[in-house]
């Protein structure tokens, strides 16, 4: 499943290439709680059809009738970009179903150049890192390539949003944990990679739209190319496939690097790296194991749930407190209950 960033996009060039007229969103500045982030994007066709969201909903309504039905046999409204605002009092945040105080800043860009669109579709299925640069005054849009992300940056006058490779995944191992991994990373937009060796486990696979590959992990890993948008996670339970392929893991810029296992078995495994592999504590700082956020996970399906959220937490940046991981959530539970229990 693409990144929803990618299916506005394609979705607006298919139909500027059918004809017909179309307006993209894109938030651009919130204040206070907002149902989605800056970058969020939404296109709107002259009929009223539209792909991606820029709130719950309301305001989506509200620009499908202000832009097409509002406008009638006219259709969408031409010329330069427009930048639009909701929320800004406490009745119109109701209105909208925004959070109490919470408002949020629009770009509309009209009829967007399907020359350029196609151009960043273009570079963007390459894996490529593209920075998209809108004048607000003319409607110009520049294209160019950069080596790393950057945070959407909007000050009235210009948009620059920096879209790239979607966000991908590597895990070693096939067995069920891995399917629910894979299929909760689909829905988030990550492209999926699964490496196993083990033929029976990969006869066995049954998740679609994901990349299988059979070579040795540590070679896959490689292979795959970790970078800023990667995570890689060894799944397989098996020192022979998951150390030497978190090994190659850690020395790339992947933001998220972890193993399943229990806290026994993550000690183990620390300890091996340290006496065979030359490795450190230091070293290690960025593996992470037993991985996900503590939850009570006993079946694999609530195990992926577990190590799902850690993965989201870490790629937005978000804190997670020690009682929150695994390992210090048990030894706490251990410290605290009764004796008999």
């Amino acid at each position: 499943m693409e990144s929803i960033d990618l299916i506005v996009l394609r979705t607006a060039s298919t139909w500027l290439a059918q004809g017909r007229r179309v307006m993209l969103a894109t938030v651009v500045r919130t204040w206070g709680s907002s149902p989605r982030p800056t970058g969020s994007m939404m296109a709107l066709r002259d009929d009223g059809r539209a792909v991606g969201s820029v709130s719950g909903g309301c305001i989506e309504d509200d620009l499908i009738h202000r832009y097409t039905t509002a406008f009638g046999a006219a259709g969408l409204p031409q010329g330069t970009p427009e930048v639009v605002r909701y929320g800004v009092s406490a009745d119109e945040a109701h209105r909208f179903g925004l959070p109490c105080g919470g408002t949020l800043e629009l770009v509309l860009e009209f009829d967007p150049a399907l020359e350029s669109l196609e151009k960043l579709l273009f570079d963007l299925d390459r894996g490529n890192l593209v920075r998209r640069s809108l004048d607000i005054a003319s409607g110009e849009v520049a294209l160019t390539s950069t080596p790393t992300p950057e945070a959407l940056q909007f000050d009235g006058t210009r948009l620059i949003n920096t879209l790239g490779p979607g966000y991908r995944m590597l895990l070693i191992g096939a067995g069920a944990l891995a399917e629910y991994v894979a299929t909760m990373a689909l829905f988030n937009g990550f492209k999926v990679t699964v490496c196993d060796p083990r033929i029976e486990y990969m006869d066995t696979w049954s998740v679609a739209e994901v990349e299988l590959v059979s070579g040795m992990p540590d070679d896959e890993v490689v292979a795959f190319r970790p970078d800023p948008r990667s995570c890689v996670i060894a799944l397989s339970h098996d020192p022979k496939l998951d150390d030497l392929a978190l090994l190659a893991a850690l020395q790339s810029p992947a933001f998220y690097v972890g193993a399943i296992g229990s806290r026994r078995n993550n000690q183990s495994r620390r300890e091996r790296l340290i006496a065979h592999f030359g490795e450190t504590e230091q070293s290690l700082q960025r593996l992470r194991g037993p991985i996900g956020i503590y939850i009570g996970s006993k079946t694999p399906a609530e195990i992926a749930v577990s190590v799902m959220a850690e993965v989201l937490a870490v790629k937005n940046a978000v804190p997670l407190a020690r009682d929150q991981l695994v390992a210090e959530a048990k030894e706490q539970r251990e410290s605290t209950s009764p004796a008999w229990a």
